[in-house]
């Protein structure tokens, strides 16, 4: 292969992932995006005396970063360093998920003679699982960035997803691996024999069609579950999160939402809810019935007895004398005591109860510096995003809310609504209902806060609950069990809107099994990678 159809390949599957990423792209092209590249792939494992394996990381690093950066640019409007440091570093994962896949497929062909091994070889199963199982670490560790995962791509073609309730997202990134790899697989293939080629295109069409029309007809077949209801107002106070939102006057900002949800609020209304960081008064938890934003919140409640209110707020927390504190612990300058910074959310009621849950996904770099017990000397330097910067603090549990007429509600912060199994244990604790709240004004009128939107509807399939989202500016909705959004607002407008939203207590295959696509592909890549370094220490040695 000359250089200059090298690089056309890798610019060609560079154009089909950027062209097929929601909210514009054409969907299709995710189903080859990866096949120019796969087939550079397999040119340098077939010709491997020419080529080392530094030339397919590099050759893949140079394509994948122009899709990370056509997909994730808009990074640069809340941070310029930021942008970089993400889209260079989850390039960097990727190119070298691909090299690990290219190295342990070359040990494999090399030692083993085994007609299994070379199915896996020819079908590039050891990419599939080494991709899956990058997807699955990426989701949980300090440097999380999943917001490429492949599953999301198919986020705008939602009813060709319905069984994600089953799969959850890294089903749709297994079924995008597995088309890639075949239609690279008939191209790599030395024989076009009209009949073959028939038969490949045959079952090329089955592994489209089949999940779509599975997929279809459960779109077509399902409604929204659950007997009782509950009817919500969602608030978009439209603050401008560079300007008054955390230098305003925070009891003027919280009166204009209290306006705004006041229009809409009755007798009959369960949840009112305002957005991530609504309150930005300097809140401590350990006094929250001395707050005046609690306590102006209280007097709004009195009027509406059957009301709950779930707001977003930055929050702190001193820890007692003898009180175990986290590694995110920040020490008074003035003193021996200890405290915690919280992205939080809050649900008051009309009996005084202050439900609390901290924000457990935090952003790197923005919300939480990676590894806090390496890198405490380090955390000034986070990005600053407005509100409390440095290393924030989490919980490990996944707080249900539970109203006065016993609603279970879940309370997702922003960046958390891109997780699928982490959301997934918000149902198995009793949840009945989603609600997210965020603050997507720090991208600007881009890409970024449609594709954070769509994202949230994979989750309402996932789950099979409903959505409520209360966004700081455009775009707050309600989203049904199928993932329909529903009375969507506009960008950079206040708005209010109401729903009715059924609780549903019924648990997907997906909420009960969790991510166990990625458990195998985990388990798998790891013994494959076992099998490599086998004939590379061992086997190579006797020969």
């Amino acid at each position: 292969m000359s250089k200059f159809r090298l690089l056309s390949c890798l610019l060609l599957s560079a154009i089909f992932l950027s062209a097929s990423w929601p909210p514009y792209g054409f969907t299709p092209l995710l189903f080859v995006g990866f096949v120019p590249l796969l087939i550079v792939e397999n040119e340098l494992f077939v010709h491997q005396n020419k080529y080392k394996n530094i030339h397919l990381f590099l050759y893949t690093y140079l394509c994948l970063v122009l899709w990370n950066f056509s997909v994730s640019w808009w990074l640069y409007f809340a941070s310029g360093g930021g942008a970089v440091m993400a889209i260079t570093a989850n390039t960097l994962l990727m190119s070298i998920t691909f090299t690990i896949a290219h190295i342990i497929k070359k040990k494999l062909h090399h030692f083993f003679k085994n007609n299994f091994v070379r199915w896996i070889i020819k079908y590039n199963v050891v990419f599939i699982v080494c991709w899956l199982t990058f997807e699955y670490l990426h989701h949980d560790w300090d440097l999380t960035y999943p917001w490429l995962t492949l599953g999301n791509g198919l986020a705008a073609d939602y009813k060709s997803i319905q069984w994600y309730s089953y799969t959850g997202m890294p089903g749709g990134s297994l079924w995008v691996l597995v088309v890639n790899v075949f239609c690279a697989e008939i191209i790599n293939s030395a024989s076009f024999q009209k009949q073959k080629l028939i038969i490949s295109a045959g079952l090329l069409l089955l592994l489209i069609m089949v999940p779509i029309g599975i997929s279809r007809l459960l779109y077509a077949s399902s409604a929204d579950v659950g007997e009782k209801k509950i009817n919500v107002v969602v608030v978009q106070p439209n603050i401008d999160p560079y300007g008054e939102k955390f230098s305003g006057n925070y009891m003027e900002q919280l009166q204009k939402m209290l306006d705004l949800g006041r229009s809409k609020v009755d007798s009959t209304t369960d949840y009112l809810v305002f957005p991530e960081t609504a309150l930005t008064e300097d809140i401590w938890e350990n006094n929250l019935q001395q707050v005046s934003s609690i306590t102006e919140l209280q007097k709004f409640l009195k009027q509406y007895p059957r009301l709950s209110i779930i707001t977003g707020a930055s929050t702190s927390k001193v820890y007692k004398n003898g009180e175990p504190r986290s590694e995110t612990a920040h020490q008074f300058k003035d003193g021996e005591d200890y405290y915690d910074n919280f992205n939080t959310a809050l649900e008051l009621d009309n009996n005084g109860k202050i439900q609390v849950y901290h924000k457990s996904r935090l952003v790197p770099g923005v919300e939480r510096m990676p590894f806090p017990g390496l890198m405490k000397p380090f955390e000034k330097l986070a990005l600053d995003m407005g509100g409390t910067t440095g290393s924030l603090g989490t919980q490990k549990d996944r707080t249900v809310f539970t109203s006065s007429a016993g609603a279970k509600i879940c309370p997702i912060i922003c960046y958390e609504s891109i997780y699928p199994e982490f959301i997934s244990k918000y149902s198995k604790n009793g949840a009945q209902v989603l609600f997210i709240i965020t603050n997507d004004g720090w991208w600007g009128d881009t890409p970024g806060y449609k594709q954070h939107l769509i994202y949230g509807r994979l989750r309402a399939i996932e789950n099979r609950r409903s959505i409520a989202r209360s966004a700081n500016t455009g775009i707050s909705c309600f989203i049904n069990q199928r993932g329909d959004i529903e009375q969507p607002t506009q960008w950079w407008q206040p708005a209010v809107i109401k729903a009715s939203l059924p609780l549903n207590n019924e648990l997907t295959f997906f909420v009960k099994h969790g991510d166990y696509l990625g458990h195998f592909s985990f388990y798998t890549s790891l013994l494959l990678m076992l099998l490599a370094v086998y004939t590379q220490f061992f086997i190579a040695k006797k020969s």
